[in-house]
């Protein structure tokens, strides 16, 4: 007779975390280029050749914050899904504009949503954050631990922007996306993903200040160091090899190819770094999730939003790779194989 422990371990083996809903939200503003050449000197076209943005969503309600954003795509989620706030075991918030530094922003949401049966924490991972928390996330459900899992993507970006450098205030914009992992023993779900950082050059992208290093002063806010800061070039070329060769990595090391692919889920920085990933995965633009011309650089929101785009064209089973790449560094890949058809979930309204 097989012994109970090893019963218990063979499940945990096969359970997987699957995406059974996905929920989003979006300010209404848009902020296009042509608004950006009215207050930095810019151009629609220099922005669109270089980055491939058109526009970007801003959250402009001075008394609105990540929490809100990030409340109303769970919510999506879960009602699409069919089921109550309380039904939720764990709530991972990945993003890099907290509403406070604490409690956490998903202390926030939870309490917001009333998933009193919930506990929940931060992931700050700035453009990769989602992905990891994705991770994250799948280890609770595969352990047994959980069986539902609400994993959120949300920034509001404008609030850490300096609308005076326009090297970084035409990238970014303001969303959230959310999606609702449920433990899976069909083949569905979240099948394999790598995580990387590398802390090396991290003043090429960060924040410098707002934390215990250089905490708010007169000289802090003066330097403008509570605004994003990003040096362009080097972390330009640093995502393009970094995205691209950890996509290629997670193919590689599950005997995937380009036709095995039905969509790479990138996240939306910069068209060309998005299309030097998909050559390098061996996969047409055709199929890659895009929709940074209409929503920039969302930072943790950008892969929910993207599933939220295209979840009317998935299918049980189809291969996704999602490749995140962001400040720290950090990068990531994942396999997901995914798992329902849309029009089995409740519409969205």
């Amino acid at each position: 007779m097989r012994p109970a422990n090893s019963t218990r371990q063979s499940i945990m083996t096969d359970r997987k975390a699957a995406i059974t809903a996905v929920g989003h939200y979006l300010p209404e503003e848009r902020l296009t280029n042509r608004d950006l050449e009215k207050l930095v000197d810019t151009s629609d076209e220099w922005i669109t050749s270089r980055t491939g943005i058109k526009e970007r969503r801003i959250l402009r309600d001075p008394d609105k914050a990540t929490s809100y954003m990030a409340v109303r795509a769970a919510q999506m989620a879960l009602d699409r899904r069919g089921l109550g706030a309380d039904e939720v075991d764990l709530i991972i918030l990945a993003t890099v504009t907290p509403d406070m530094l604490f409690p956490s922003t998903a202390c926030l949401v939870q309490a917001e949503l009333g998933a009193g049966n919930a506990w929940g924490f931060d992931v700050l991972a700035a453009c990769s954050g989602f992905l990891f928390s994705l991770s994250v996330a799948a280890r609770f459900i595969e352990s047994g631990k959980h069986e539902r899992v609400l994993v959120i993507g949300a920034d509001k970006m404008s609030t850490i922007v300096d609308y005076t450098d326009r090297t970084t205030c035409i990238l970014f914009g303001d969303g959230a996306g959310a999606v609702l992992l449920e433990a899976n023993t069909e083949g569905y779900g979240l099948l394999d993903s790598v995580e990387h950082v590398d802390g090396n050059d991290w003043q090429g992208l960060c924040m410098p200040g707002g934390g215990s290093l250089n905490p708010p002063s007169p000289a802090t806010l003066e330097k403008k160091m509570h605004y994003l800061f990003q040096d362009g070039q080097p972390v330009f070329k640093k995502a393009v090899v970094g995205m691209a060769r950890v996509a290629e990595e997670i193919m590689k090391r599950n005997n995937l190819t380009g036709d095995d692919v039905r969509y790479l889920v990138p996240h939306q920085a910069n068209l060309r770094i998005i299309d030097a990933t998909a050559r390098r995965m061996g996969i047409s633009m055709d199929k890659v999730m895009l929709n940074i011309e209409r929503y920039g650089n969302t930072t943790a929101a950008t892969l929910p939003l993207c599933l939220a785009d295209w979840e009317h064209e998935l299918a049980p089973g189809d291969n996704l790779v999602l490749a995140a790449f962001g400040g720290g560094y950090t990068w990531g890949a994942a396999w997901v194989k995914w798992a329902y058809d849309a029009a089995t979930l409740k519409p969205v309204h």
